[in-house]
């Protein structure tokens, strides 16, 4: 099997921060920051060059894959917020749960384990807040420490 290219590191994630341009982004990843370590209770931590990550987990899906990958996590992107909601994906009833949650978000995008929002001003950040809870209970439940 092909080893992940994106990995957990020590990079500074305050760094990285300081570095995302426009400073919108910039403004919009720092409020992200704060709301993932706040819910979470997790220290971040930069995997690869471009994601800040909060926890981890280890699976092996029934294809035989090994998976290492961050719990929850978000990138600012250039052109969108990449943020990473495993519980979403890895959970079929958080899945149904999350869609619901979804149509009271407000502008947004998604991907399979993706929600992609151009700006923070574009959503409801009570409910990114909410969404981001249920999804780490979520995997705390599915893959326990």
């Amino acid at each position: 099997m092909a080893e992940a290219k994106t990995k957990a590191n020590d990079a500074s994630v305050e760094g990285f921060i300081a570095a995302v341009e426009p400073e919108a982004k910039r403004d919009d990843a720092r409020v992200l920051l704060e709301m993932f370590e706040r819910v979470t209770g997790a220290k971040p931590q930069m995997w690869g060059g471009s994601i800040i990550g909060f926890g981890e987990y280890r699976t092996t899906y029934e294809s035989g894959r090994d998976v290492h990958w961050m719990r929850a996590g978000f990138s600012p992107r250039k052109a969108k917020h990449s943020l990473y909601m495993m519980g979403g994906y890895c959970d079929d009833i958080a899945a149904k749960a999350r869609d619901a949650d979804l149509t009271r978000l407000g502008k947004h995008k998604t991907g399979k384990s993706c929600l992609y929002i151009n700006k923070l001003a574009d959503v409801d950040l009570n409910v990114l807040e909410e969404m981001i809870a249920k999804d780490w209970a979520t995997m705390n439940r599915i893959y326990p420490d």
